[in-house]
């Protein structure tokens, strides 16, 4: 798998237009047709602009994190979701041993609450981040968020990575490109 190839594949699913495409893969050429892992392949969904990725290492701030990936996700989604007011309400204790917060903000003024456990002030709860996300899929769109999965290696740290896209559109990225949904 490529890059090149992954960028047609979205543009024949309607994921991208030609010419979003087009100046993705300019931007990639030194490395448009190298082979990629299944992860590479699942982060190169990000760099065309159909999904975003949780930061699996440490990050500067949750408070600052978490805001900003929900905006990013907004922004995949086209700009049809308003997330604000992003905070987080912690939980009693400390982090030591995980300690329960709520991740909380406003989609379209509407109130939402996810359950998250954090252990540190600079790791997303990455379950949390993720069912942060599918919270910015616009109303009557097709289109749901869902986890990218691929194959894992063992004591490797990964990335989530969460793509914007229709049933038929990731069966097409299942059965072409060998990535599975959660």
């Amino acid at each position: 798998m490529t890059y090149r190839r992954v960028g047609a594949l979205l543009h024949g699913t309607g994921m991208v237009s030609e010419e979003k495409m087009r100046g993705v893969l300019e931007g990639a050429a030194a490395y448009a047709d190298d082979e990629l892992t299944p992860y590479a392949t699942a982060v190169a969904l990000e760099g065309f602009g159909v999904a975003i990725s949780v930061h699996g290492d440490d990050i500067d701030s949750l408070h600052e994190g978490y805001a900003s990936l929900l905006a990013g996700a907004a922004e995949i989604a086209g700009g049809r979701v308003t997330v604000t007011g992003v905070r987080i309400v912690e939980g009693e204790g400390g982090l030591e041993g995980g300690r329960f917060d709520l991740l909380e903000f406003e989609r379209n003024g509407k109130p939402v609450s996810v359950p998250a456990e954090h252990f540190a002030e600079d790791y997303y709860d990455h379950e949390a981040a993720c069912r942060a996300i599918a919270e910015t899929a616009p109303d009557g769109d097709p289109r749901a968020w869902r986890n990218v999965g691929f194959p894992r290696e063992p004591g490797i740290g990964y990335d989530s990575i969460m793509v914007l896209a229709t049933p038929g559109q990731r069966e097409a990225l299942h059965r072409h490109l060998g990535l599975t949904f959660r």
